[in-house]
């Protein structure tokens, strides 16, 4: 059997709504023997918050089985003074290894955005020049993502990874990435289920930022056409997808026709 990586945001749920097919797709998943981890960039949602949100929409999933940047950061960051340019829902999974300041940081940290007010106070003018004094005074700039956009069932809404390059910009420094397509997070999310890149599948509504980022490390890619999907993104990835699925109501039978007719490990 396989160990699959899930993306959440575009794969299993859009603005808080199950993609149709997805929760049953997670159980049938579960009932054939493969291993799961959930992946995400989700950068407002604390894992246990995560957890309590998915399983409102009917998806059978703990806690223990995602992986979230902030958790990766809070690793990355161990021991540090971090201005966090993040929402306040995930500062308790940064609290336990960082001590988060206003001023006199070692390390700046931003996260993305969300369908809430609580994005303008992020990214206000006054925070962002805040955080721009202290990368002045040598602060490590350190983002939880650099995506562009995320998908929204009101369309793309512009994501936290243009305010990066901003800071980028401005203070002459390149940020540290702590989520996905960096391949620490890849290899940290094999490690928490003792998998080797060659017997795990990653789905992922992305192809740059999921798919192609977990091929290079040696998993196979799955691109779904939910969620940020673009055929025009498609069409330009080099290498392609192993599959191209409509939805991850697709995804059982696709492993399940992968594993008896490739020969190779789904």
């Amino acid at each position: 059997m396989a160990v699959v990586l899930l993306d959440i945001d575009g794969v299993l749920q859009v603005s808080g709504a199950a993609i149709p097919g997805a929760p049953e797709a997670v159980r049938k998943l579960r009932a054939d023997g493969h291993r799961l981890r959930l992946v995400t960039n989700n950068t407002i949602r604390s894992r246990a918050g995560l957890a309590a949100e998915l399983r409102s929409l009917g998806f059978d999933v703990d806690a223990a089985e995602i992986e979230t940047t902030p958790l990766a950061a809070a690793h990355a960051l161990a021991g540090s003074r971090v201005l966090a340019l993040t929402a306040a829902a995930i500062h308790e999974d940064l609290a336990g290894r960082v001590t988060l300041v206003e001023r006199d940081a070692d390390a700046v940290l931003v996260g993305g955005a969300e369908e809430t007010d609580e994005s303008a106070r992020i990214y206000a003018y006054d925070t962002l020049n805040r955080a721009f004094a202290e990368l002045q005074r040598n602060a490590r700039l350190v983002a939880l993502h650099t995506n562009r956009w995320w998908q929204t069932a009101a369309g793309p809404q512009l994501d936290g990874g243009a305010f990066v390059a901003a800071l980028e910009y401005a203070a002459g420094v390149e940020a540290e990435i702590v989520g996905k397509p960096s391949r620490a997070y890849f290899e940290a999310a094999l490690a928490e289920v003792g998998a080797r890149p060659e017997e795990a599948v990653m789905v992922g509504d992305d192809v740059e930022t999921d798919v192609q980022a977990a091929m290079a490390l040696g998993l196979r890619g799955v691109l779904v056409r939910t969620g940020k999907f673009r055929e025009e993104s498609l069409a330009a990835a080099d290498p392609q997808p192993d599959a191209v699925l409509d939805s991850a109501r697709d995804l059982p039978s696709w492993l399940a026709r992968a594993r008896g007719g490739s020969g190779r490990r789904p």
